[in-house]
């Protein structure tokens, strides 16, 4: 119930883009199509998922810890080292994508090596080493099960928001769009209604 409770939080709560506007840049440049958006997805999720699971053993096994009887906190070097971890991850991803499916590693563009600076990945590192839930009476701050589900679920979060996203604009396509508002100025109005409707859920969470 706890970890659904998380998932639940994660996906349409606190949606990374549509509540919490992180990785805006990708959200709107590769949301063109379904299949890139997917595709973008499935590449974050991996990184995203795999980058917690390593900036937090990081962050309370190294830049937190005790040294030589000495407890050591080196907490400010957490961005640069968070932001090394995350680069040499989207680099695997590069690689791999490459290998094995070289059309969507050409569609994916620019926006692929972006994920090293996409303030979703970075946010969500991070957050995960500071968030407290309220499971019961007191808050609780995540263990590393929890950090990875949450990440996982942020990420998951951002495929559903993408992928809505870009069957809407698909759609769009076909439609008599008014010249004015054709390209950016109309997807720029649809993710604002889709934000809209995803604050909704901000009751069903506390």
């Amino acid at each position: 119930m706890q970890y659904l409770f998380i998932i639940i939080s994660a996906v349409f709560v606190n949606n990374v883009i549509l509540s919490q506007f992180l990785g805006i840049c990708p959200f709107l440049g590769v949301s063109k199509k379904i299949s890139t958006a997917v595709g973008m997805s499935a590449a974050l999720c991996f990184v995203m998922g795999l980058s917690t699971l390593v900036t937090y053993l990081i962050q309370y096994h190294i830049l937190i810890n005790t040294w030589f009887g000495q407890q050591i906190d080196i907490t400010f070097m957490q961005t640069i080292v968070f932001i090394l971890v995350i680069a040499a991850l989207v680099q695997m991803v590069e690689i791999i994508l490459k290998k094995i499916n070289p059309v969507l590693y050409q569609a994916l563009g620019i926006y692929l090596p972006l994920i090293t600076t996409n303030c979703a990945v970075l946010g969500v590192a991070i957050i995960v080493v500071t968030k407290e839930f309220t499971f019961g009476a007191a808050p609780h701050m995540l263990n590393l099960a929890e950090s990875v589900v949450y990440a996982m679920a942020l990420a998951l979060g951002f495929g559903v928001a993408i992928t809505l996203f870009s069957g809407i604009r698909e759609q769009m396509e076909l439609n008599d769009v008014p010249k004015a508002f054709r390209g950016t100025p109309i997807a720029l109005i649809t993710a604002g209604m889709l934000a809209l409707a995803f604050m909704g859920f901000s009751g069903m969470v506390k």
